[in-house]
């Protein structure tokens, strides 16, 4: 088996093309070293602007490794980065060791920019979540967005830090909604909407996933065993013309249960429903062990089943940063067009 720097400098050899590419359309956020694939398990190196940011799951990383990659990147690339390393493999990733290395710097942990097909989105190595404000294996479907979202409206649901949503009101959506239960990842979309002073104000809308879909797809609204229904804000039947469908894999609310493997179609009927008729439906699963083949002959009983049949569909896998030596990335995206 490879070194850790032999797998690290082959990994970033086999991306020169697509460096090359992403830095001409002004993207400087992408995936360095995609580690259970490339040789070091548990592992990821990840570029987020004038960030290196690297993250181990399964055990520590130790010093002289870690600094031998950010030395190998910096090499790479052929410029200085601030190291950010977050160790998710214990308890509280987020305690610092006591050296200094595993610290990072105040001016590494400042707020930056990171930039994505030539917009700008806020980049903090550390916040109160664990996960980066934005997923890099998503790229190539907020480029897809941004390409086909002339004129339409747009809801963006479980819009974490609204990417998709910022995507699209570049891309001259005249409506972008973005729906999140969490406020702190609708405030970072705000700072993104800010961060790009050209682009038209997108809307947030703060709400459990299930009353706010079910509300758009005029449906009416359940609680989970009987229990009493929570708060949530009041939202009128309407449909959209291009709909983004991407939840996590696993929660569960007073409303439902968000369950990738189960029961994705309690997410994805309510979904198609809010789809116009001559619309789009983006649909994700980001489980590894749901199988594409699987998920899309699901998708598609299920469309056919709610009388909307899907007329063309496109299956657009992630970018080469992200390899899979058996085909199967974790990532899965479906574009369904009725």
């Amino acid at each position: 088996m490879p070194s850790l720097a032999q797998a690290l400098r082959a990994a970033i050899d086999q991306r020169q093309d697509l460096l090359e590419q992403l830095h001409n359309q002004q993207t400087d956020c992408y995936r360095l070293f995609h580690g259970s694939q490339e040789g070091a398990p548990g592992l990821t190196v990840d570029r987020y602007g004038p960030q290196l940011l690297v993250q181990s799951f399964h055990q520590p990383l130790e010093r002289e490794a870690l600094l031998a990659v950010h030395a190998t990147v910096e090499e790479h690339l052929g410029l200085p980065l601030h190291l950010v390393y977050n160790d998710r493999s214990q308890g509280n990733s987020r305690i610092d060791r006591s050296d200094p290395v595993y610290q990072a710097t105040a001016e590494a942990l400042a707020e930056q920019i990171g930039r994505e097909w030539g917009l700008n989105y806020r980049i903090r190595g550390r916040h109160a979540g664990q996960d980066p404000l934005l997923f890099l294996d998503l790229r190539n479907a907020r480029g897809w967005v941004k390409a086909h979202s002339q004129g339409k409206s747009v809801l963006n649901l479980f819009a974490y830090t609204c990417g998709v949503g910022l995507c699209a009101a570049a891309g001259g959506a005249r409506e972008v909604v973005n729906l999140d239960f969490a406020e702190g990842n609708l405030a970072v979309g705000r700072e993104n909407n800010a961060l790009n002073p050209g682009l038209p104000a997108m809307q947030f809308i703060q709400s459990d996933y299930f009353p706010a879909i079910r509300q758009f797809a005029d449906l009416p609204i359940s609680s989970r065993r009987g229990q009493k229904l929570p708060h949530y804000p009041k939202l009128a039947a309407r449909q959209f013309d291009l709909v983004l469908l991407d939840p996590p894999a696993w929660a569960k609310s007073a409303f439902g249960t968000v369950d990738l493997q189960r029961d994705y179609q309690s997410l994805l009927k309510p979904a198609i429903l809010t789809t116009a008729a001559d619309g789009t439906l983006i649909c994700c699963n980001n489980l590894a062990k749901v199988a594409f083949t699987e998920w899309r002959d699901q998708v598609l009983r299920c469309a056919e089943k709610l009388g909307r049949p899907v007329r063309e569909y496109e299956h657009l896998p992630p970018a080469v940063d992200f390899p899979s030596q058996d085909g199967q990335p974790p990532l899965k995206t479906l574009i369904l067009h009725f």
